[in-house]
């Protein structure tokens, strides 16, 4: 059996980093390690070469969620560069779309990991401050003046949790819809003049 070089370690780490993350994402962190380790091709027994814990993981797993740019917001912060408010209304309408709700392993960290934040912040302390920081950022992005943005936060994460429950069904559109409209028309924080 041959050893695996120092660079190569440090590659299957980040592949299987980046593949929790996507995976808690998608199915939360319940997720077993031997499930994660099969997804990056690598040996269970493996796994402990590299990390102290599945929260070290989780650790991990949400920090990279946080780091990398999201999928649904880059071309908001790219096309957007210095006009606050086309910005904001971009990423209102990239993230209520039927790709991000259809895709929650590429989306949004904030609302992939907002049911286990809630119930592991005991074992995944790293995890819980990154993720506390991610939603502050989100919000900060969302702030018209008038308000910080958390309000708005709090309805595009609620309509998109909601959509993704009831995928399948004429509803989940008519969330997103809905959630949409009231951000982008009605629902912009600043006062009607």
């Amino acid at each position: 059996m041959s050893r695996v070089s120092q660079a190569q370690a440090q590659e299957n780490r980040r592949r299987v980093v980046a593949i929790a993350s996507r995976m808690f994402r998608e199915k939360g962190t319940a997720v077993s390690v031997a499930d994660v380790m099969k997804a990056a091709a690598l040996t269970h027994g493996g796994f402990y070469k590299q990390f102290a814990s599945k929260e070290n993981l989780i650790d991990e797993a949400t920090a990279h969620a946080f780091d990398k740019p999201a999928a649904y917001s880059a071309e908001a912060l790219e096309e957007h560069a210095g006009e606050h408010e086309a910005a904001r209304r971009t990423l209102i309408e990239q993230y209520l779309s039927l790709w991000h709700r259809d895709h929650a392993g590429d989306g949004c960290p904030v609302s992939g990991f907002a049911a286990d934040m809630g119930r592991e912040t005991d074992q995944a302390a790293r995890a819980h401050h990154v993720y506390i920081n991610g939603v502050r950022n989100l919000a900060a992005r969302l702030d018209t003046g008038d308000d910080d943005g958390m309000a708005q936060l709090c309805t595009m994460v609620g309509a998109l949790a909601l959509a993704r429950a009831t995928r399948g069904n004429p509803i989940s559109e008519e969330l997103l819809q809905a959630a949409r409209t009231s951000l982008t028309e009605s629902g912009t924080g600043q006062s009607a003049e």
